[in-house]
């Protein structure tokens, strides 16, 4: 028996029909009006029962989540947050508690396990939430929190931010995430818009959806902030932000100044916060115009809160204690403790602080982060402050016998843990420090102590530092990455893009990665490579509705066994490649698929050669045409030299602008000439700022503007001389624009584009047919079924395209008058070949000039190199700079 709840006071989650017909939800297919999320959540409610009972929800970012989160709150049936995507965490927390319902998502609909019709369970009145705390994901130890403390946070949250209906927020955080679901809570309660979406910051389809749904705010953790930089979020254009969250761990003073900075430029505000899971979400905010002067503070407390200091027996600092209605009820490790009312009515929050400048509170330390070595009490953030101030990137944990510190990089370690024992009054054999690729990081991007101290035990068995990486599957993924991409300076926040991958070596990683994680996601190019992480095992609970599957599931198991699928632009090249050898040789004859080719090349443009900023974009983009033209005319020199069929404008590729008009021999080599002048002139046309401002406000229509230009060549509005082939800048454009192409209005509108553009271009009708076929498959199915015994020569294939295109033309003649079949084999082989030698050479050529480019950094700053890279900003430290940095340090503290 439990009593009923008086959920009146969750009034975001029972008053949503309050608002009307305005948009509560949009997640980029559709949009939710306050009165159908509403009638959703009635509906749902009515499902869940009127018997209050113990409801497991693995919350995401989707409409079905969403929608049982707000039923169960509204009816008054506890909720028991479980981690998106089930796994380990989420089932121990299930067996942990036993929960009368276990709802999740599932193809885009909610599933709800109900497991008995009346609870076991002793359920407090007061109970509406049970939350993991930010370092005990997982754990069976959950954070109990009241309606009444659910409601209060949202309310002050929209009023110190100054919510109002008119502000639409990205979930940049998953609803199982305390800070993520405040964001969800304070927005409703306004009237406010969500804006549903579980894309990175780094994939340019998140400013895609941020542009076209005017999104005015999001939240973000300190990792977010690495992610931020890396997309160039200084040269996007959003001209709807209001403002930025951050809060989740601390951001260092510096990156709060230039967030804050650049915020007084662009029109936004950077709100810097605080806040526990104790706390429901928040207990304090840095009001924005303080941030740039004050970086360092979290501010004041939140609208109906306050802080007081309590002196720590043994320590010069005090503890931040927060009083105010959103304060937890207590903890609950068992079954038994759903009984239990409030226990707690203060926070004592372990952090230690100090009441600053303009009575703003600052966070000095971790009350909980003292060990104690030798009789000594060494106070882990200070370990980490003066490894920072050394320039290292780090993280410390401890025991009672020593320090343990992961830091990011490599360097002389012997030499910064003698002067950090120093600067701790240690024993030199008490402080430990480990060489790492990236710091070892929970799901929501803080440190994993755990990990760093385990780096001891591994240290001890032998294993190095390199055992310390989060997980096996990211090891695979960046050895792919090194070995694809031919480079070391690999990070865990580096996405393939970033690392200067692009259609040519796209297609290798792709294939590779899927046998190494089961399933790639849409989009992983853009992903940083701590989120490509193996296909979820499905979990233990499943439905009768899943069960119902199963025959089918069968069918479809033993068709996955003779096929899987590839993606489209992959099957394309491999395709079109043989179409053209083919019918060069006249093996058979299919014309077209060059042109296929070309929207492909625009396609894999988009994708890749787009993120940013303007300066790394235009060093990929030439480094891209440089992978096309030197291989390419290599060939067509050699070609010159031995036959009389090419002249120095092949060689220069500039034959369809200054060679013989009309098709001759010479024209062969067109496809490979006409992308060239296309890449180089987008690289400088791009790297003009107000086209890049353009660009990045424009996304899908800059692309189509480009084609509406070309085709009035095409359809002879204007006469411009182009020789050769003709204009197919609007093919590569067309191309473009289908990659950008998100919503379903958008593919649409490239369909009807390319019926009314592609048929009248050219005259052959079956060649017409032929692109538009290939284009509209590009634009429409993102993968395609391939047998899997044809995998490995598709991929091959699709790779080398581009060599087998150039050398083919010397290598068939050799065999046709013997064989035709002969000769299209042969010609397709010397092309593997032939890309298998030239990448392999470039990619030492690239190193060299990577080690040379570092070697002139080191000279001339005067330090050793370190294994970091210089293009990924890893600091180098020698002995001298380590020594220079901490006597200045010492220096500036006595001063």
């Amino acid at each position: 028996m439990t009593t009923q709840p008086d959920v009146a006071r969750i009034s975001f989650a029972t008053n949503l029909a309050s608002f009307g017909d305005r948009t509560a939800i949009s997640t980029g297919d559709c949009t939710i009006s306050y009165r159908d999320l509403a009638a959703r959540v009635e509906d749902m409610a009515r499902r869940l029962g009127p018997a209050r009972r113990l409801i497991a929800l693995e919350a995401d970012n989707t409409l079905p989540s969403l929608t049982v989160y707000l039923a169960a709150l509204a009816s008054g049936h506890p909720l028991l947050i479980l981690p998106a995507g089930g796994g380990k965490a989420a089932e121990t927390l299930i067996a942990a508690y036993d929960p009368d319902i276990i709802a999740r998502t599932s193809n885009s609909e909610p599933i709800v396990e109900v497991r008995r019709h009346e609870t076991t369970h002793q359920l407090h009145p007061d109970l509406a939430l049970l939350v993991s705390t930010s370092g005990s994901t997982g754990s069976p130890k959950l954070v109990r929190l009241s309606g009444a403390s659910i409601q209060a946070n949202a309310a002050a949250i929209a009023q110190y931010l100054h919510l109002r209906p008119s502000d639409t927020a990205a979930t940049t955080l998953p609803l199982s995430y305390c800070y993520g679901m405040s964001v969800v809570n304070s927005h409703l309660l306004v009237g406010a818009s969500l804006a549903l979406t579980d894309l990175s910051v780094v994939d340019p389809c998140f400013w895609d959806l941020v542009r076209s749904q005017r999104v005015t705010s999001f939240a973000a953790v300190p990792y977010t902030f690495e992610l931020l930089d890396r997309a160039g979020f200084e040269h996007i254009d959003v001209p709807s932000l209001r403002y930025i969250t951050q809060a989740g761990g601390r951001l260092t003073p510096e990156r709060v100044r230039s967030y804050a900075e650049l915020g007084r430029e662009r029109g936004w505000d950077l709100f810097v916060m605080y806040g526990q899971t104790e706390a429901t979400a928040r207990m304090a905010y840095l009001p924005p115009d303080l941030a740039a002067e004050h970086p360092q503070a979290i501010g004041v407390a939140i609208p109906g809160g306050e802080f007081r200091l309590e002196p720590v027996p043994g320590l010069d600092d005090h503890e931040l204690v927060y009083t105010g209605p959103n304060v937890m009820l207590g903890y609950a490790e068992k079954p038994e403790d759903l009984a239990l009312g409030r226990e707690v009515t203060e926070l004592h929050t372990g952090d230690l602080a100090r009441l600053g400048p303009d009575e703003l509170y600052e966070i000095v330390g971790r009350r909980s982060r003292f060990v104690k070595i030798v009789g000594l009490r060494v106070d882990l953030g200070r370990v980490e402050r003066l490894l920072a101030d050394l320039g290292l990137t780090a993280a410390a944990a401890g025991s009672d016998d020593a320090v343990v510190a992961a830091v990011e990089g490599h360097h002389d370690l012997a030499l910064v843990a003698k002067s950090l024992a120093q600067d701790l009054g240690l024993p030199r054999a008490a402080v430990q420090l480990h060489s790492v690729p990236d710091i070892p990081r929970l799901g929501n991007g803080k440190p994993d102590y755990p990990a760093i101290l385990a780096l001891s035990a591994q240290s001890e068995r032998g294993h190095g530092a390199q055992s310390s990486e989060p997980a096996p599957e990211t090891e695979t993924v960046r050895e792919i990455f090194a070995d694809v991409l031919e480079r070391q300076d690999i990070a865990e926040t580096d996405s393939f893009v970033s690392l200067g991958g692009d259609s040519l070596s796209y297609v290798a990683a792709s294939v590779r990665l899927e046998r190494a994680l089961g399933r790639i996601p849409q989009g992983w190019h853009l992903m940083p490579i701590c989120e490509l992480v193996p296909a979820s095992e499905p979990t233990a609970h499943r439905t009768r509705e899943d069960a119902g599957a199963m025959g089918k599931g069968f069918l479809r198991t033993w068709r996955g066994k003779l096929s899987a699928r590839m993606e489209t632009g992959i099957v394309l090249r491999a395709v079109a490649i043989i179409f053209i050898v083919a019918t060069h040789i006249k093996f058979f004859s299919w014309e077209g698929t060059a042109h296929v080719l070309m929207a492909v090349a625009g396609y894999n443009f988009a994708r890749f050669q787009l993120t940013g900023s303007r300066r790394e974009r235009l060093r990929r983009q030439l480094r891209a045409v440089a992978r096309i033209v030197i291989p390419s005319v290599v060939v067509i020199g050699a070609a010159f030299a031995v036959t009389d069929d090419y002249g120095w404008h092949n060689v220069l590729l500039l034959n369809s602008l200054v060679g013989p008009q009309g098709w001759t021999d010479m024209s062969r080599f067109w496809f490979v000439e006409v992308l060239v002048h296309i890449l180089v002139g987008l690289a400088v046309l791009l790297a003009i700022p107000a086209v890049d401002r353009a660009l990045r406000r424009w996304p899908w229509a800059f692309p189509l503007a480009l084609a509406g230009v070309d085709l009035l060549q095409r359809f002879d509005v204007i006469e411009l001389p182009y020789p050769g082939q003709g204009p197919v800048l609007w093919l590569f454009a067309f191309g473009w624009a289908a990659a950008v192409s998100r919503k379903r209005w958008q593919r649409a509108a490239m369909t009807a584009f390319a019926l009314l553009t592609i048929p009248g271009s050219f005259s052959n009708e079956y060649r017409s047919a032929t692109i538009l076929a290939g284009f509209l498959i590009l634009l429409w199915i993102p993968t395609l079924p391939v047998p899997r015994g044809l995998h490995r020569i598709t991929a091959l294939l699709a790779s080398s395209s581009l060599y087998i295109y150039v050398t083919h033309w010397l290598v068939y003649p050799l065999f046709e008058q013997a064989n035709q079949g002969l000769a299209l084999a042969a010609s397709l082989l010397v092309g593997v070949a032939y890309w298998a030698t030239a990448t392999r050479a470039m990619g030492s050529v690239e190193r060299w000039l990577r080690h040379r480019q570092k070697r002139r950094h080191v000279n001339s700053s005067g330090s050793q190199p370190d294994g970091g890279s210089v293009l990924g900003g890893g600091s180098v430290l020698d002995r001298f700079s380590v020594l220079d940095t901490r006597m200045a340090h010492r220096s500036r503290s006595r001063g």
